[in-house]
């Protein structure tokens, strides 16, 4: 599986190249040797430290990976060369990606002990998605959204490590309440309504949220943290009334933002109007809908469509380049690799013995789900717009590394869940116990 994903990866390489200028690119030798070397070390990693882990994960990620490499070289060759993104910096991203991928491993033997860091965990995610709102302009905000930290040249996104952190402090949260949210409470109108007390988690997961779509201008990331935390509750209650609770919450928290707060209320007018300001404030969105309507079913073939046309197409509208370029066709192929990534993690989410890494795997394929419904979402228009970008895909070193660390995780909780039990040691009334022949 890993060799066919770098082989797909290299043939939409190749591809561009003969379409683009009628020969193979000539440093398509060194794209392969790292890509494979980089899978190649990953998969030693699991080999040595996660044997029993799921097979479909790694492959996955790694076609994954290899296609976002494709289509930012296939966006360089027609960038202004001060708009680059620079195929080659993402491909050391995926090597630190990996790195982090195998440091996960080995110092992470078992994900049981993660739980010991619940509330650790959402202190530093806490801190760096405050990080960014409280710092000058000038170092946090990036076309016009306060989630990075920019520094002598150096940019991170902190919100991508968050994720991580906040799933694992939900996880190990709901462990501890999961029996006082379920049971407790009172009937109204035929919905189990919970306790007042326990709406503390849920009211300060709205009140990050919302502060994100407030002070960060990043509605993204507020639907991420929100959604995939309404959700994992959901998961571990298995009460629906949760989720009615969390979708009044967020969409009363919209509401006021959107009276109150003018980018705010900008987003959903360009959502809900984008062709009456398609030269101002709407003009991404729109040539994103024109880009998909000129691929079709079947796209213009990789190198042969305008992708260029849509702003930040490496990053946030990635998914506009594959829609024009390989179709409605190649868009569905690459949602559903992402839909066996999900699947497999909540695969390993059943599997696993403990509750802790049931709610831990189960939260972190949700958390992977949402960002992708998210993105994709907002670039066909069924959402109003964000400015997150999408898993192993798109541009950028905090997403890939953020996800290659989700990745290990699942892997591990995935080991878990496969391993055979251990065979029970023999009592010592076996080992004396004879049989007497007759």
């Amino acid at each position: 599986m890993l060799v066919f994903a770098v082989i797909i990866a290299l043939a939409a390489y190749a591809d561009v190249g003969l379409t683009r200028s009628q020969h193979v690119p000539p440093d398509i030798l060194t794209y392969g040797l790292g890509l494979g070397a980089l899978v190649l070390l990953a998969h030693i990693a699991i080999r040595r430290f996660a044997a029993y882990a799921d097979p479909l994960l790694l492959p996955c990620a790694a076609l994954l990976n290899g296609l976002g490499l494709v289509l930012i070289h296939r966006l360089d060759l027609v960038a202004p060369k001060a708009a680059r993104a620079d195929a080659t910096l993402q491909l050391a991203w995926s090597a630190i990606g990996v790195v982090g991928f195998i440091l996960v491993l080995v110092v992470v033997r078992d994900h049981r002990r993660l739980q010991r860091f619940t509330y650790t965990s959402m202190l530093l995610g806490l801190i760096l998605l405050a990080i960014p709102s409280v710092l000058p302009a000038r170092f946090s905000e990036v076309n016009g959204a306060r989630n990075w930290i920019r520094f002598a040249g150096f940019s991170i996104q902190p919100g991508e490590f968050a994720k991580v952190l906040l799933v694992i402090f939900v996880a190990g949260f709901l462990v501890a309440k999961r029996d006082a949210l379920a049971l407790a409470g009172r009937r109204f109108v035929g919905i189990d309504l919970p306790r007042g007390r326990d709406l503390g988690p849920v009211v300060l997961a709205w009140l990050v949220s919302v502060g994100l779509l407030v002070r960060g201008r990043d509605i993204g990331m507020s639907m991420l943290f929100f959604g995939f935390f309404i959700l994992m509750l959901y998961i571990a209650t298995e009460r629906l009334s949760w989720l009615l609770i969390g979708t009044l919450l967020f969409a009363g928290g919209t509401y006021v933002a959107y009276h109150l707060f003018a980018h705010v209320r900008e987003r959903f007018i360009d959502w809900l109007h984008p062709f009456a300001h398609a030269q101002g404030s709407g003009y991404q969105l729109v040539q994103a809908l024109y880009g998909f309507a000129t691929g079709g079913l079947m796209g213009t073939g990789l190198g042969n469509g305008r992708p260029d046309l849509v702003p930040f197409a490496n990053s946030d509208f990635i998914m506009a380049t594959v829609g024009e370029e390989l179709g409605l066709a190649g868009l569905m192929a690459i949602l559903l690799v992402y839909v066996v990534i999900v699947s497999r993690g909540l695969r390993a989410s059943l599997s696993v013995r403990d509750s802790f890494g049931k709610l831990l795997a189960a939260g972190l394929s949700v958390c992977l789900a949402v960002q992708v419904f998210v993105v994709v979402g907002g670039v066909t228009r069924l959402i109003p717009l964000t400015g997150i970008t999408t898993p192993f895909l798109s541009y950028g070193g905090s997403s890939l590394v953020s996800n290659w660390i989700l990745l290990a995780l699942l892997v591990r909780i995935s080991d878990a869940g496969r391993r055979p039990a251990p065979a029970p040691a023999p009592r010592p009334d076996d080992a004396m116990t004879q049989v007497i022949p007759l």
